[in-house]
């Protein structure tokens, strides 16, 4: 698979990510945070169980896949994962949306910073990709005076669990069965928060009817096919490139407000949506122009 192939996923990913948030936003007005997560987690994982069957005696594309088995990496990623969305959900009540959105999305900028202790190269044109897309989701989420609240530093503390998890996805996407890989961290995550919310919360049949259809979606569509895409896609993305295309995550959901709940772009939020879309690209394009390159050296060479 190409590079952009695999960015075309993770755009796929975020866009899928985007418009979940006003099902989330619908569903928590049913459901507490960690029966939400709970069930779509868990759902998540059940939908994968099909495709698992269907390519278990495919061979695999690559010799590397396998190597190790997928149940410890995706107890790893599954439990980062549960400990960054239920900072996120916990944090979501003591902040502004706009601003859980933009603190979350520091991992922009947190994955190359944590590659570089990872020997990781991170280009120039890639930190001038993740400074753009920074100011575009300030100016897209912020709407109010900014301070650090406590739920503003459970969304940061989260961001820099989101931005291990990312790292970690790049470092095993390419060694284990992706499928695999995805499934046990969805039921990691899913057993994980519904646990939590038996102890914590109160779970009733109407909750669970009144938020069905957010659910549904969380389950299907925001876990089952957006977080495997997550996984496909980082396999040929380097995860600072990654992190940028995901936090189109944001520009999504504000079309999403646009388009399923009438609420209007002021000129400060198209402005951030062109930021994050420039830094998007222009990170796109460190990937085109080699390419290009190396078309141009097989064409004078008499190669192609």
């Amino acid at each position: 698979m190409s590079a952009m192939k695999s960015n075309l996923l993770l755009l796929l990913a975020a866009a899928i990510w985007g418009f979940a948030f006003v099902a989330q936003r619908v569903g928590m007005e049913h459901v507490g945070p960690f029966t939400f997560n709970g069930v779509r987690f868990v759902l998540g994982s059940l939908s994968l169980l099909p495709l698992i069957f269907y390519f278990q005696n495919k061979p695999q594309s690559s010799p590397k896949v396998n190597a190790m088995g997928a149940l410890l990496p995706g107890f790893l990623a599954g439990l980062i994962l549960f400990t960054a969305a239920s900072l996120q959900q916990i944090g979501l009540i003591y902040t502004t949306a706009g601003k859980a959105a933009f603190v979350t999305c520091l991992y922009i900028v947190l994955v190359p910073i944590l590659g570089i202790f990872l020997q990781q190269h991170v280009s120039k044109a890639t930190w001038l990709s993740a400074v753009l897309a920074v100011v575009g989701l300030y100016l897209l989420c912020v709407k109010e005076s900014f301070f650090i609240s406590y739920g503003d530093l459970l969304q940061l503390i989260g961001a820099l669990f989101w931005s291990v998890h990312i790292l970690l996805i790049d470092h095993f996407a390419d060694r284990v069965d992706v499928l695999k890989l995805s499934f046990f961290q969805f039921v990691t995550c899913g057993l994980l928060s519904m646990g939590t919310a038996l102890g914590l919360e109160t779970i009733t049949l109407a909750g669970l009817s009144g938020a069905l259809i957010p659910i549904l979606y969380g389950g299907f569509c925001s876990v089952g096919i957006a977080y495997t895409l997550q996984v496909v896609g980082q396999k040929h993305s380097p995860p600072a490139q990654a992190a940028i295309i995901l936090s189109m995550e944001t520009v999504f959901a504000t079309i999403g407000g646009f388009l399923l709940l009438d609420e209007w772009l002021g000129f400060q939020e198209l402005v951030g949506c062109a930021l994050m879309l420039a830094g998007m690209l222009l990170t796109q394009l460190q990937g085109v122009q080699p390419a290009a390159r190396v078309e141009m050296a097989e064409e004078a060479s008499g190669k192609g």
